[in-house]
């Protein structure tokens, strides 16, 4: 992939950037793709992520797959509020979780596969990347774009099948090639059901019996801290649960929240982020985490609630 010196996007949705992208496929029609494409488009412009001039820490419970991190991890952190275990899926039980809230003006701009494959995305291409962003060396933005590169690039876990997506275009292809060319796909995400404008940790309590949508193959995907949208995927050859939540918190907001419970974690980093929080070890306990809402969770579309 060819860097173009000198060469910057102003990083903006103003640019129409995500107009530019669909125009040609509005002109033929909608096909499958070209309207699943679209409505991740819309889908995206409506979630709360990180902007590109103001790149925050991220999920850190995602982040903490990486075996090479030396960051030390503060249990007690606000964002690792999301775990939990499968024996705690019953109605009435309660638990603290941390659902984040961000302003939706500041989506990074999607771009289009022609535009994302013209810009570097290596850890070797470090130097390029700070110039063409206007990133200082030691800046936040340029912390949390290595961490981004870093784990991006790191080998994938045995059994488990993983890809960082830089466009739309490439996340379906990336998905189609797991699930199946083939295969009409279908997104699971968390829904606020109640308007809520800041993030913050409270109780929440589960309504109603916990759904679980069975599937062959679950993708997760979520979004890493990057100037643009970047999506982490992964999916793992072993017992995985998929559930929508229905939980109310202590101030009233009520979600319906997507959530995975991984059964087999003996091959999971002993200093994952999880297993500081439910205080266990790899193998020893299932580890379950609800997605934020601007997270994807992919399967086939046949598949359905048991």
């Amino acid at each position: 992939m060819t860097f173009i010196r000198g060469m910057k996007y102003e990083l903006n949705l103003k640019q129409g950037f995500v107009q530019e992208n669909f125009t040609k496929r509005g002109k033929m029609g909608c096909g499958f793709d070209s309207c699943i494409i679209f409505f991740l488009a819309l889908f995206l412009l409506q979630c709360s992520v990180t902007s590109s001039r103001e790149i925050n820490k991220g999920h850190l419970h995602i982040m903490k797959y990486d075996q090479t991190s030396k960051e030390k991890i503060d249990p007690k952190d606000p964002q690792l509020q999301v775990f939990f275990t499968i024996n705690d899926l019953k109605i009435g039980k309660k638990m603290p979780i941390y659902f984040p809230i961000k302003d939706p003006l500041s989506v990074p701009p999607l771009l289009s596969k022609e535009k994302a494959d013209s810009i570097p995305f290596s850890s070797s291409q470090i130097p390029h990347l700070l110039e063409f962003f206007s990133f200082q060396e030691n800046s936040p933005q340029a912390k949390a774009m290595k961490s981004t590169l870093k784990h991006c690039e790191f080998p994938a876990m045995k059994g488990e099948r993983k890809f960082c997506a830089t466009s739309l275009e490439s996340l379906i292809d990336s998905i189609r090639e797991i699930l199946g060319l083939n295969t009409e796909l279908k997104v699971v995400t968390t829904k606020h059901l109640t308007k809520m404008t800041s993030s913050i940790l409270q109780n929440y309590t589960i309504l109603e019996n916990p759904k679980e949508i069975w599937a062959p193959r679950i993708i997760g995907c979520h979004t890493l801290p990057y100037p643009y949208a970047v999506y982490y995927c992964h999916s793992q050859v072993s017992d995985n649960k998929l559930f929508k939540i229905l939980l109310i918190g202590e101030n009233g907001a009520r979600i319906e929240a997507a959530a995975m419970c991984h059964m087999d974690t003996s091959q999971w980093n002993r200093d994952h982020a999880a297993f500081l929080v439910l205080k266990t070890e790899p193998g020893k306990s299932s580890v379950c985490h609800f997605f934020p809402a601007d997270n994807l969770v992919w399967v086939p579309s046949s598949s359905g609630s048991i």
